[in-house]
């Protein structure tokens, strides 16, 4: 258990759903978590797991299916952040290149764990009311979906905890 902290319930799964509005166009959807800020309540993550649509594999071009997890909402003038963001907790990206083939090219996945190692007790913790999923295509002929599961439990934190863990995910935003 971190220190500052204490457990408000079991471990949950939480599990969630993005589409793109339109082929190849950033999108981004929420999930509330209906933590309590009067009882200083936050939720800790154990795991999270992405999946993403595979991309479209056309001859002679490159192309790619993005999605993350973040504790804060991204602009849409931004891509889907990667592992470079503070407030990402889950990346991945599944690539096809083709650029300068004469068929569908060779596939890549690239993404974060989806499981911590077992020396971690935590990958993030969610001090706001809402966690962010993103997900974007890159030169595909059809809209692409993110979904996955967050596991965690929520937890309690003393007031100085609490004020700084909120007071860091909103000034790092």
């Amino acid at each position: 258990m971190p220190t500052g902290l204490k457990s408000a319930s079991s471990t949950v799964a939480i599990g969630f759903a993005v589409t793109e509005t339109a082929a190849n166009t950033f999108t981004q959807g929420s999930v509330d978590l209906n933590l309590d800020p009067l009882n200083n309540e936050v939720f800790v993550v154990q795991a999270i797991n992405l999946d993403v649509t595979r991309p479209d594999g056309q001859a002679g071009a490159d192309s790619s299916s993005t999605a993350a997890l973040t504790t804060t909402s991204q602009s849409a003038a931004a891509a889907v952040p990667g592992l470079d963001n503070s407030n990402t907790l889950a990346f991945i990206r599944s690539s096809i290149t083709a650029a300068g083939f004469a068929d569908s090219g060779i596939g890549f996945t690239n993404q974060s764990m989806e499981t911590p190692a077992s020396g971690l007790e935590y990958i993030g913790i969610i001090a706001t009311n809402d966690f962010f999923i993103q997900v974007e295509g890159f030169q595909n002929t059809g809209v692409k979906t993110v979904s996955g599961k967050l596991y965690g439990y929520r937890a309690r934190a003393d007031a100085s905890v609490y004020a700084a863990l909120v007071q860091s995910e909103v000034l790092s935003a």
